[in-house]
């Protein structure tokens, strides 16, 4: 790319806007040149802003540590300044859903790690080597925005990462029938063990909204587009329990399934490891090389080996054996925050350049 997109965050003093500063610094494509946050963050360097609040392992990146945070709220000023933005603000569903659409409406697209907009029928929600494909139907979107270079696009829940695209690798094999359980790490919810004491040695065994959304999400993406909207697919019936664990990073899951077309143990693999999508076939610069790996150990996949698989962007699965009650089962991990949140967010922004969704203002 001749010339840098300059990109805004939104909520930029969050966990989840701290992931995408240090997974942005030294990006290929983009910049970062706006940071924006609460009214309450504006007006201070970003250092003073997040204070002893900087989360991530890596250190803070020197280029963003002076840059003055902008309020999130100042849209026509913040959208005058990029040509997108990765939104990750903190606030309610309906005052996400409305500040998102106010920034589409000023001719800038919003590359969303938020669940506000997910189910908004003309709203993309994208795992790039799934569905790449509901992109197009942003065309709507726009006309309903009125709306010539601006759109939302999301990506989905992190927790269904580690289990979709397994199931979407065996499409041909027709699953229909999938319980999963879902082993959280706290940075899901924006904590640290500092943060929540309360965490270690302890096992949570609610999260809220998290089953409504680990159930229903991947029906969306798997659906397709029909009078200008996204349809949801009505197979696989998917059951989720979500339980929050004391690990800071990864999302494990434990899945059971029943296919239509019966696989054996070895096609299943196969199909896993030569599973690959467009952002493969582009060699976008966040993209794993391989996207999903089977582990063969009995032991594996584990936090503390995998979840840094393909820089955290890779999916882990392992233990496929056959079921007494469900045809086959299997464990999943990703790492939440990484491909299940900036990572993704970040993933689909490079492939909508690469379609050209996306383009300098």
């Amino acid at each position: 790319m001749e010339q840098k997109l300059k990109v805004g965050i939104l909520g930029a003093t969050g966990m989840v806007g701290q992931r995408f500063i240090s997974l942005l610094e030294n990006h290929p494509w983009f910049q970062v040149t706006t940071l924006a946050a609460s009214p309450r963050s504006a007006g201070k360097t970003y250092e003073e802003a997040v204070g002893g609040r900087w989360k991530m392992k890596t250190p803070m990146p020197e280029e963003v540590k002076n840059m003055v945070v902008m309020n999130v709220n100042d849209v026509e000023h913040v959208a005058s300044t990029v040509d997108f933005v990765f939104s990750a603000v903190d606030m309610t569903k309906e005052e996400i859903r409305k500040i998102e659409e106010e920034y589409a409406k000023t001719e800038t697209p919003v590359v969303s790690n938020n669940s506000a907009h997910r189910w908004t029928p003309d709203v993309p929600m994208v795992i790039p080597e799934i569905n790449p494909e509901h992109f197009e139907v942003i065309q709507y979107q726009k006309q309903r925005l009125g709306t010539t270079r601006g759109f939302i696009a999301v990506k989905p829940n992190c927790s269904i990462q580690s289990y979709t695209p397994a199931l979407s690798a065996w499409k041909e094999f027709e699953p229909y029938e999938v319980t999963a359980t879902t082993y959280q790490a706290i940075s899901g919810a924006g904590k640290t063990f500092k943060d929540w004491p309360e965490m270690v040695e302890n096992v949570i065994p609610y999260i809220g909204g998290e089953e409504e959304k680990s159930e229903m999400e991947p029906m969306k993406i798997w659906g397709h587009i029909e009078d200008g909207v996204i349809k949801a697919a009505d197979s696989p019936v998917i059951t989720c329990q979500c339980v929050r664990v004391p690990v800071l990073d990864g999302h494990t899951a434990a899945v059971f399934v029943k296919f239509r077309k019966k696989p054996t143990k070895e096609e299943l693999i196969d199909r896993l490891v030569h599973y690959k999508g467009l952002p493969q076939e582009l060699n976008l610069p966040s993209a794993p090389k391989q996207f999903i790996q089977y582990l063969e150990e009995d032991n594996r996949p584990q936090v503390k080996l995998d979840v840094d698989y393909e820089r955290g962007m890779g999916v882990s699965i392992g233990r496929i054996r056959e079921d007494k009650v469900y045809d086959f089962k299997f464990i999943g991990l990703s790492h939440n925050t990484v491909r299940g949140a900036a990572g993704g967010a970040i993933l689909c922004a490079e492939t909508l350049v690469a379609k050209k969704y996306i383009q300098p203002k």
